[in-house]
């Protein structure tokens, strides 16, 4: 069956591009073209934001009642549910992510956070009372407007689930420019909206480069831009937005660190790491890749965690046992290639992997998974994001020494501890600055706020924090 597609999907109805272009995607494991969709250029973008400051500034949408729709994004979760595997297949065709990854969290996390969502829209307090110095004061709050949201390709649904729903049920609309290397999830998505009866104008779903993102970002009918991706792009949208005073809310890059004290069960811990530190094939912003362990431990716990690595099965992302599949580009593969070179130069002891394909797979955009020792936190592979399964075992002298070096970096966006008391793990968590940690695990609980401190970004999603983000706050004196 073909994935090609010959229609962008603007207002909520398959619109003709308006040029030629069109993106290719790639498999990254087979390096063979998979399907050919329409490229969004700036007559696109233009169309999108149109229709959708049409439906905010003329729409039924922000104005109905937050339970109308609530309803409608209801529906729209029961569809969504109903086709988890098929968005799951998807994602792994487009951008390479495994397929046991994609059915635990490319596909069902999306609808949960919908899920989640929805509770916390019921809880919301759309509308309060209070007395103030003077008299009553009503609080409204009331949608921020037309929302642009670009999501990267690494967890293509997740990233745009995050800020389409919220957006949805405070009453906004919204264009979603995907990623180019995944567009084809989202018109998966595209066709489950319109089938839960969210009303045309209201969503459009635009893939495209740079040009096309910026082209969106710096629209003037744009009320508010939510990205997610590099920190790098994030200073760029953050400086357009700052200039325009659009609202803007960034999660960006990680350097995260996993801290392993002295107590820790390491079996359990090596087993809790190969998905806090590996997850997505180590293609995650929350990724755990700086492994702080202490001086006496150092060697065996690297040793331990080189051949719990080594072990883990490499190989094509539509097997259920393939627990690394390849890098979503062949840019990206090149990137990581060259820290690994880089690692070695810094003078990091290499336990396992390298560059060079990993045996057996002649062709794919696949790395070797790569465990380095004796890395200072000071050394670029220590610092920078790799985005891909490369990690670096640190030495710290104590737990001070350890919370040190853990908040030793630009970013701020996770972490964990792992230990055997629970309450020291816990005054870890309190010292080490991040916006999420985990005790002995690490998720992310939609209920809860996510987002980063320092370099990884502005704002958080998830929870009523997450709804409050597509808000604007209005005091009512009576």
């Amino acid at each position: 069956m073909s994935l090609d597609r010959d229609a962008l999907f603007v207002g909520g109805q398959w619109a003709r591009p308006s040029s030629p272009a069109v993106l290719e995607v790639i498999s990254p494991s087979t390096e063979e073209v998979v399907a050919r969709v329409p490229e969004a250029v700036a007559a696109d973008v233009d169309a999108a934001v149109a229709s959708a400051r049409k439906a905010f500034d003329e729409g039924p949408w922000p104005r109905m009642t937050p339970e109308e729709r609530i309803e409608i994004v209801q529906a729209f979760s029961g569809l969504y549910a109903a086709r988890l595997g098929e968005m799951a297949e998807v994602i792994t065709t487009e951008m390479g992510s495994p397929i046991a990854f994609s059915n635990l969290a490319q596909a069902p996390a999306p609808w949960m956070q919908v899920e989640a969502f929805l509770k916390a829209a019921r809880e919301y307090p759309w509308e309060t009372r209070r007395t103030g110095a003077l008299g009553e004061v009503m609080v409204r709050h009331e949608p921020v407007g037309v929302v642009a949201a670009i999501a990267p390709w690494n967890v293509p649904q997740f990233t745009i689930m995050s800020k389409v729903v919220p957006a949805l049920l405070a009453g906004c609309t919204i264009v979603v420019k995907p990623a180019p290397e995944t567009p084809l999830d989202g018109y998966l998505m595209a066709e489950l909206l319109t089938e839960a009866g969210v009303p045309e104008g209201v969503v459009s779903i635009v893939a495209g480069g740079r040009e096309a993102g910026e082209h969106l970002v710096s629209h003037p009918a744009i009320d508010k831009v939510a990205f997610t991706g590099s920190t790098a792009a994030g200073r760029r949208i953050g400086a357009i937005c700052g200039e325009q005073l659009k609202r803007v809310s960034l999660e960006l890059g990680g350097k995260s660190a996993a801290i392993i004290l002295d107590d820790a069960d390491l079996a359990k811990t090596l087993e809790g790491l190969k998905f806090t530190a590996l997850m997505n094939s180590g293609q995650a912003c929350v990724a755990q890749t700086r492994i702080l362990v202490s001086r006496g431990r150092h060697d065996e716990v690297a040793a331990a965690l080189a051949d719990t690595v080594s072990s883990m099965k490499v190989g094509d992302p539509s097997d259920p046992a393939t627990e690394i599949g390849p890098m979503a580009a062949q840019r990206q593969q090149d990137r990581v290639e060259k820290y690994i070179a880089l690692g070695q130069e810094e003078g990091a002891r290499l336990l396992t992997g390298g560059t060079g394909r990993p045996e057996g797979l002649g062709r794919g955009w696949y790395v070797r998974p790569t465990v380095f020792a004796g890395v200072s936190n000071q050394m670029r592979i220590a610092r920078e994001e790799i985005f891909g399964p490369v990690l670096s075992v640190i030495a710290y002298d104590d737990v001070d020494d350890a919370v040190r070096i853990a908040n030793d970096s630009d970013y701020g966006l996770a972490g964990t501890v792992w230990t055997n008391d629970a309450e020291a793990g816990l005054d870890v968590a309190r010292r080490v600055r991040t916006g999420t940690y985990g005790v002995n695990t690490f998720t992310m609980d939609f209920a809860a706020p996510f987002g980063g401190f320092k370099d990884s970004g502005i704002g958080r999603e998830f929870g009523p924090e997450g709804l409050s983000a597509y808000t604007e706050l209005k005091s009512v004196y009576l």
